[in-house]
């Protein structure tokens, strides 16, 4: 049974790989949440923003794969003033392989004692000891189970992050989004994985919250803003393709992230 992994094109493995590897240095940071260890992949901001702070970018792997998979994606690359944060995941059960213990996320509000939102709890308290965070622009994205992640943190943490990006992600039932939010969705019609249909309704879901109810306006190839009477506009970044993170997602999540700065 397929499970949900970073996935990427064959042939982009290497050229994304090899981007990732110009970007700022990175340090592993350990913690110990309820008694275990944790660790993430913290890449320092290469760049001084002109404003004195740091934004913050949490990139969640998916299922089956690991921080360093997520620091090679190459965010920091199209962000190098951003402190980018990959925390690893523990094995986990997910609805596609219920059977398979992979690292991965919690995808609904109390399973495994919460253990990964107080992981991303102490992730962030360090990280506001460790540089100086602009809290005005804290993102969270994701790809397939970090996806769904993403909309976890929307749900349980949503006065904490500007936007969220997700990357054949899902909003699973258990999560209750309450707060309008920027949201960018990239998500392939052929997913046979977390399938496109389960994606389309997670953009209604964000569309109905968010006032982005209106006519969608295209904002470049495969990419379509629906926009927002309160501020929280949503993007669709729709490609033929499947179940993976394209080679262009770094680029387009990173021009979307940047444009919102959440409100005092």
């Amino acid at each position: 049974m397929k499970r949900l992994t970073w996935l990427l094109p064959s042939s982009q493995v290497v050229l994304v790989c090899l981007l990732a590897a110009q970007g700022a240095g990175a340090e592993v940071l350990k913690w110990r949440t309820d008694g275990v260890q944790r660790e993430a992949l913290v890449l320092a901001p290469s760049k001084a923003d002109e404003s004195g702070k740091a934004p913050v970018v949490f990139a969640f792997h998916g299922h089956g794969g690991d921080m360093q998979q997520a620091a090679d994606a190459g965010l920091q690359n199209f962000w190098p003033e951003a402190v980018v944060v990959c925390m690893q995941g523990l094995p986990t059960k997910i609805y596609v392989d219920p059977a398979g213990l992979e690292p991965g996320w919690q995808q609904e509000p109390g399973q495994n004692g919460d253990r990964d939102l107080k992981f991303f709890d102490a992730v962030l308290a360090t990280l506001r000891s460790k540089f100086a965070v602009d809290e005005r622009r804290i993102y969270a994205t994701g790809f397939s189970n970090g996806g769904i992640f993403a909309y976890l943190l929307w749900g349980t943490r949503a006065k904490t992050f500007a936007a969220f990006a997700s990357v054949a992600g899902e909003i699973f039932p258990g999560v209750h989004l309450a707060e309008p939010k920027p949201l960018l969705q990239v998500a392939g019609e052929a997913d046979d994985v977390v399938p496109f249909a389960k994606q389309l309704r997670s953009i209604q879901v964000a569309r109905k919250l968010n006032g982005s109810t209106g006519k969608g306006e295209e904002c470049g190839p495969h990419c379509t803003i629906y926009r927002s009477s309160k501020g929280a506009p949503v993007e669709t970044y729709i490609h033929p393709g499947g179940h993976v993170w394209p080679l262009e997602a770094p680029a387009v999540i990173v021009k979307f992230l940047r444009s919102y700065v959440r409100a005092q």
